[in-house]
């Protein structure tokens, strides 16, 4: 089951607010006053204590309220770390990275909303981005490949952008498994340039047809870097600028599935 941890963070944050300020307008008020009473017909300082005592829970409320807050803060405007679950952008991703995602890089956004409230950069060709695609609300992530009003061609395991191939250098052919199918495939690993900025690929000897795409202009052409089992915008079309969720920016620690440790080996920045 996937956790909107935004969503719930959010609703914390509102909850122990709310709670904190019923108590400070309307609860707190009458403990002071029931205090006075009781100080003024000479109860015991016991008595005074219980009644001033605030409850459990908007104590709990109080102390949560500014530490959820700061990390409700931090991860919507500033930094918000995400784990690969997939290997649709393999290699330059493996499943078990967390990875860093930068929240500014393309405006600043409100929490779970996603609405922009202030203009700071774009998405350029290359970028690893995080979104919402448009037929599922999970988080993805792939690299941008198209900007708004190119023309995106696929042919031939080749991306064309506006007419003009993308740059490819060999790099060596390996074999690896398919799951669950107890074969193994061979692979081409290449280095494709994205306006001057180099990652790797893989290929794989299956026949695709060649498509061509016009991206709109308040979208973008996402593709992963593992072509092969990447679900992308080759299938579910343009990624919305209202999706835009951050830029990849960091590897910042490696978790294999099952009981083993994190490991700051794949540790890196991202292109």
């Amino acid at each position: 089951m996937d956790i909107d941890f935004p969503l719930v963070l959010t609703w914390a944050v509102l909850i122990c607010g709310a709670l904190w300020l019923i108590d400070a307008v309307l609860l707190k008020p009458r403990r002071v006053a029931a205090a006075a009473s009781l100080e003024a017909s000479g109860s015991a300082a016991e008595d005074l204590e219980r009644v001033l005592t605030e409850p459990r829970l908007v104590e709990y409320a109080r102390s949560f309220f500014p530490v959820l807050l700061l990390v409700l803060l931090l991860r919507s405007f500033l930094a918000e770390p995400y784990q690969i679950p997939s290997e649709s952008m393999v290699p330059t991703l493996e499943v078990g990275d967390f990875i860093l995602v930068n929240k500014y890089a393309y405006g600043l956004r409100l929490p779970v909303l996603g609405t922009k409230i202030l203009d700071i950069g774009m998405p350029e060709r290359g970028d690893v981005m995080v979104f919402v695609p448009p037929h599922d609300s999970r988080y993805f992530i792939k690299r941008v490949i198209g900007l708004p009003g190119d023309r995106i061609r696929y042919e031939n395991k080749a991306v064309f952008i506006n007419g003009e191939r993308l740059a490819y250098d060999f790099v060596r052919e390996f074999e690896t498994s398919i799951p669950y199918a107890g074969s193994r495939i061979p692979v081409r690993e290449y280095t494709e340039t994205v306006d001057g900025r180099a990652h790797r690929t893989y290929r794989y000897r299956f026949t695709e047809p060649a498509q061509e795409w016009v991206v709109p202009d308040d979208g973008y052409f996402m593709m992963g870097d593992n072509r092969g089992r990447s679900e992308d915008s080759r299938v579910w079309g343009f990624v919305p600028e209202d999706n835009i969720v951050g830029k990849a920016v960091a590897i910042w620690v490696h978790k294999d599935p099952g009981w083993n440790l994190p490991t700051l080996a794949r540790n890196r920045w991202l292109n």
